[in-house]
């Protein structure tokens, strides 16, 4: 048998016969990662810089040239420079022209200018095709092979040969290209990686405020209202067990909060008599945010869970326990076993325990590597069983462990 060396395949999309050139306009942190990367996949590349005798810490294999000889190298043209160092690209306009500029900027902060960048430098250079694209990868993610980021590239242009060009060498990269449309889309793309957290804020002031009146009624009801009227401080249930009672109370709270909305446009749609008309923006702000707030119930549920294995270490339950068996020792007497409470501690346990599997499955199901790999019936199941546990909790009388399970009765959490 012929034996078939692994030198003759390729390692990377392009071979050494046919290698495209891309020019990178700009030396900096980006533009060096970026070069880098294209290098590492067979691009040939060529930087464009203003004073190309002292640009140095370019990869190996790279060229760097002035602006006006590197444009001449290749038809795709990376601008990995500030949008207030554009001007110099007027001075290039014969060069340019019909060239595909790939404009990879950021602002300093949302709506920085009236128009975005890319369609400024399509205003600035009118005989370009301009592209939007590598605006949301960091050059730490090109450095690291994209491993712990995200590989999506949002591309948006009015040039769809263009576009499809670009994609092409996304691809090559190893990156995922998300074509988002026309270069109005730059806009939004460009305002991406400066939002924080965007669909978190609501669930977080939610919370928050949930957190904040439920404690404040407990610590009236367990700590304020005893030492008023029976002059007993109680003071002491205030790092553990009014915690304790918050965190299911609000974790249960935002998790019906995240079916809510959908039984409200329900009901809406059957109101109007079609599905065909847009919600109320409040409405549809809410149904966007119903996974944040299922997985923030989700950390309210693991914080309960965690209190409630504490329990037995505190020094009020200790104390209680201890007393309790003097007080039988001396008294000679001891509490009857019953069949009944037993049963129904164990049920309460079970359920409990239960409750919060269901909750951490339907946790799981909702992260994007999880949801991504089931199909849309396998996902209707678990969300159904997650409203089901939702259901027989909140019939539990005592709704501050209905989420966990309690390792001590009630009557003496403290």
């Amino acid at each position: 048998m012929e034996k078939i060396s692994t030198d003759a395949f390729p390692l990377t999309m392009h071979s050494s016969e046919k290698q495209e050139t891309i020019c990178i306009f700009g030396t900096g942190d980006f533009g060096r990662s970026l070069g880098l990367k294209m290098l590492q996949c067979g691009y040939s590349i060529v930087f464009g810089s203003r004073t190309p005798r002292m640009s140095s810490l370019l990869p190996n294999g790279a060229e760097v040239m002035s602006y006006s000889d590197a444009a001449q190298k290749s038809d795709i043209i990376i601008i990995a420079v500030h949008r207030e160092h554009y001007d110099f690209l007027t001075e290039l306009t014969e060069v340019l022209n019909g060239k595909i500029l790939v404009d990879v900027s950021n602002n300093l902060k949302i709506n920085q200018y009236p128009e975005s960048n890319a369609e400024y430098l399509a205003q600035l250079v009118p005989g370009t095709h301009v592209v939007k694209a590598f605006n949301t990868i960091s050059a730490w993610a090109l450095q690291s092979g994209a491993l712990d980021a995200s590989r999506q590239v949002f591309i948006c242009g009015n040039d769809s040969k263009a576009k499809q060009r670009v994609m092409d060498v996304v691809r090559s990269l190893g990156l995922t290209p998300l074509d988002k449309g026309s270069l109005v889309a730059a806009n939004e793309i460009e305002n991406y990686p400066l939002q924080l957290f965007p669909m978190w804020k609501f669930p977080f002031y939610l919370s928050a405020v949930l957190c904040v009146f439920f404690f404040f009624y407990c610590v009236i009801r367990e700590v304020i209202y005893p030492y008023v009227h029976e002059k007993r401080d109680r003071t002491f249930r205030l790092p553990i067990s009014i915690p304790n009672r918050v965190f299911p109370i609000a974790a249960l709270t935002l998790l019906a909060l995240v079916y809510l909305p959908g039984v409200i446009a329900a009901i809406l749609q059957l109101y109007r008599g079609t599905k065909y008309r847009r919600f109320p923006d409040w409405l549809d702000h809410w149904m966007l945010c119903r996974k944040q707030l299922g997985l923030i119930a989700l950390g309210f549920a693991f914080l309960h869970v965690l209190y409630t294995l504490v329990i037995p270490i505190r020094y009020y339950v200790r104390w209680t326990w201890n007393n309790r068996t003097v007080t039988q020792a001396i008294t000679k007497k001891e509490d009857p076993f019953s069949t009944t409470t037993s049963w129904l501690s164990d049920s309460y346990v079970a359920l409990g325990m239960l409750g919060f599997f269901l909750f951490v499955l339907l946790g799981i199901t909702s992260l994007p590597s999880v949801s991504n790999t089931v199909n849309w019936r396998e996902f209707r199941f678990v969300q159904h069983q997650g409203l089901f546990r939702r259901v027989v909790c909140s019939d539990d009388q005592n709704i501050g462990a209905s989420v966990s399970a309690s390792i001590l009765p009630v009557n003496i959490q403290g």
